[in-house]
């Protein structure tokens, strides 16, 4: 269930108020596993669209969003979208959401409008149109796997993920990793999205002979994940990393439940980057010092967004071909530090951090400059 209520649905054939305004789709999760993080995303792209607006606008125009549940059927939510790309009611498609939504969103809207896809994901995505910003599994899950086994001896795992495209692809980069690195993955286990009982899982973990556990799971479902871990007493003899944990899923876990828990990220609220105070200030001061907080993975929100005005003040132009055209190479300034695009991904700064509390503790960066492989 998720923690927030969906906004409204806009009807297919209602005109936009603004005729003047730029209108992007943003896509993000208000149901299912992924909907804890909706709020964050929708907060964190309100508040880059005022920035913008603030600053002028594109092209002279004011932005605005449209927002869509990517938290439903993937088919509906695809054809929720092309249907709002065919009509013309929007610009461009930005957003978090499941690798499954992507995979039917992309190929239908694409050849059409610029699509930014701000979810760490499992790599691969090559069709043309769509930019990733989020983390791959070359920047983030084989430095994770590399530093947990040099900083904590961590030398066999085990694999628990949802039971869909980005946990099993993950899974199988982490086995190539393990094959070259003399690391060994006793088990791999994979249970549907929506899972609320774990006894089984953990029972099989427990005899596993692991000393490490990769957590590939969405949401809610990790939440319940964690607390079944505690519950067992594995969080004594088998650490956890992950690549999917932000804030809202550790304060959901609850302390007791993420006790020798480490995660991966491009962005942390406790990150104490100049940028990333910057933005946390700049978040406080619009929502207040008491609002929810913005969490990695909304924040890859503001990041989808920043990363779009900056194509289309690069390209002045809001057509697809000419966006493409300038997004090799583009450099912009953000929470996350600079961040340039090669190859339709951003390369970036990661980080491991280990959770503490209801909170993280910065570890180590893991990497900077690396891309996905062609």
């Amino acid at each position: 269930m998720a923690t927030g209520t969906a906004p409204p649905s806009l009807s297919r054939d209602r005109r936009r108020a603004d005729d003047d305004a730029v209108r992007l789709a943003l896509v993000t999760p208000w149901q299912g596993p992924a909907g804890m993080f909706g709020l964050s995303c929708r907060m964190s792209s309100e508040l880059a669209v005022a920035e913008i607006n603030a600053g002028g606008g594109l092209l002279h125009r004011p932005v605005a969003l449209h927002h869509v549940d990517g938290g439903t059927d993937p088919d509906a939510v695809a054809r929720d979208v092309h249907g709002l790309v065919r009509t013309g009611q929007v610009d461009a498609v930005v957003g978090w959401h499941i690798s499954a939504v992507r995979r039917r969103l992309a190929p239908r809207i694409a050849g059409a409008v610029p699509y930014v896809y701000t979810a760490l994901y499992e790599g691969g995505e090559r069709t043309p149109g769509v930019i990733v910003t989020g983390e791959t599994p070359t920047n983030q899950l084989a430095p994770a796997l590399s530093w947990m086994r040099e900083a904590r001896l961590v030398r066999r795992w085990a694999i628990v993920g949802n039971d869909y495209v980005w946990p099993r692809a993950s899974a199988a980069a982490a086995h190539r990793w393990a094959r070259s690195h003399d690391v060994e993955i006793t088990a791999d286990l994979y249970v549907p999205l929506g899972t609320r009982d774990y006894a089984a899982v953990v029972r099989r973990l427990g005899r596993s002979g692991a000393d490490g556990v990769l957590m590939l799971l969405v949401g809610e479902d990790a939440v319940h994940f964690n607390r079944a871990f505690a519950d067992a007493g594995l969080d004594l003899v088998q650490t956890r990393l992950t690549t999917l944990m932000d804030e809202n899923m550790v304060l959901a876990s609850g302390a007791r439940a993420t006790r020798s828990l480490f995660v991966a990220a491009g962005f942390f609220e406790d990150l104490t980057t100049p940028e990333a105070l910057d933005f946390t200030g700049r978040w406080a001061r619009r929502y207040g010092v008491n609002s929810p907080t913005p969490s990695s993975l909304g924040e890859s929100c503001y990041e989808g967004l920043r990363l779009y005005a900056a194509m289309v003040r690069r390209g002045g132009s809001l057509a697809r071909d000419d966006l493409v055209a300038v997004s090799e190479g583009l450099r912009y300034d953000g929470p996350r530090g600079e961040v340039v695009v090669r190859r339709g991904h951003t390369v970036q700064d990661v980080y491991i951090a280990e959770a503490q509390g209801l909170g993280f503790d910065i570890v180590a960066r893991l990497s900077s400059g690396s891309v996905e492989a062609p």
